[in-house]
């Protein structure tokens, strides 16, 4: 079955009429997710604004703009904040590259239906940032102007605990953060309520990927694959349904050959087993990304369709995209 994105966009330096226009887009959908086990399972205001403001101070200011644009309600902030949010669970495969210019490539599998679909460019604290929104303000993947890139997958784990969904600790390494080395250290001091896999590369071609949780240490692995397990699996029934095992085995022996470049990488994720097409079960591949930290450009691929984004020169149309295992055939 082929189903089809509505992408959009946000270019928006700092909080104005695009992001609220996003806001009254977005919030009955996240309102009803963030009561989905009922308002009193979410942490209240004063928990949510003191975690905010004692894990990642530099994004208040934002945060507080964010909850102004959105009506200064209780429940907005506390969505806003992402503090011990309602729990998602997405797929997803990545891979760096960096042979020549540093390459970051991943395919993000989910739902379309939950997918948010937009694009945003932004300066909120000073620094450039080009990403894959979520979660309002969140990003699955992106880059910034000093040369960095990140991407997340789900770490296939059960555990649900104290700590901020993923999307904002993206948010926060790219707006707080130059290179590979300090993104780890900031990684390693902020608390997120999900295992997730981050992987960062940087303009230098330095790459890590963090393993975090929030029941355990973050783990930094310098392998240059993630899918959606951390080391030994843990959730065999999701690990089988997502064939995370058999994406990481191929996306290991493309890169150890000599004659897999960056663009046969890339190229390699339109395809089976890295693209995906299970869509009922949330795990369809939305979208192929290539992220180019060097150039600060971020790339959109589908089998047969590219939609080139950056920082220099940023495409504020909105697209239209099939997607479905048929266009892949």
């Amino acid at each position: 079955m082929t189903h089809a994105l509505h992408l959009t966009t946000l270019d928006d330096p700092w909080p104005a009429d695009g992001w609220r226009a996003l806001f009254a887009r977005m919030w009955p959908a996240y309102e009803a997710w963030f009561l989905k086990e009922g308002d009193r399972a979410r942490p209240p205001y004063a928990v949510a604004a003191r975690r905010l403001r004692e894990h990642m101070p530099e994004l208040v200011p934002v945060w507080e703009e964010l909850v102004e644009l959105a009506g200064g309600g209780d429940r907005a902030a506390r969505v806003l904040a992402l503090w011990r949010p309602t729990p998602f669970m997405a797929a997803c495969s990545q891979a760096v590259h960096v042979a020549g210019e540093p390459v970051l490539v991943r395919n993000y599998d989910w739902a379309p239906e939950r997918f948010e679909a937009v694009v945003v460019r932004s300066a909120w604290t000073g620094r450039r940032v080009l990403g894959t929104g979520d979660c309002l303000w969140g990003l699955l993947d992106g880059v910034n102007d000093a040369g960095l890139a990140v991407s997340l997958t789900f770490g296939g784990r059960r555990v649900i605990g104290d700590g901020f969904g993923v999307p904002l600790l993206v948010r926060y390494l790219l707006e707080t953060c130059t290179d590979v080395g300090e993104a780890v250290d900031a990684i390693l001091r902020v608390p997120v309520n999900l295992a997730h896999n981050v992987t960062l590369v940087d303009a230098a071609g330095a790459h890590r990927t963090a393993w975090v949780a929030p029941d355990r240490p973050p783990e930094i692995a310098r392998g240059a694959v993630a899918t959606n397990h951390q080391g030994a699996v843990e959730w065999p029934e999701h690990a089988a349904m997502t064939r995370t095992l058999e994406r990481e085995r191929h996306l290991e022996e493309l890169l150890a050959d000599p004659a897999t470049d960056a663009e046969g990488l890339a190229d390699a994720f339109l395809a089976p087993p890295l693209l995906a097409g299970d869509y009922d079960r949330g795990f369809g591949t939305l979208y192929t990304a290539v992220l180019r930290p060097s150039t600060g450009v971020l790339e959109y691929r589908w089998p047969g369709a590219t939609w080139r984004q950056s920082l220099d020169a940023f495409d504020a149309s909105p697209r239209v995209q099939p997607i479905g295992p048929a266009l892949a055939a």
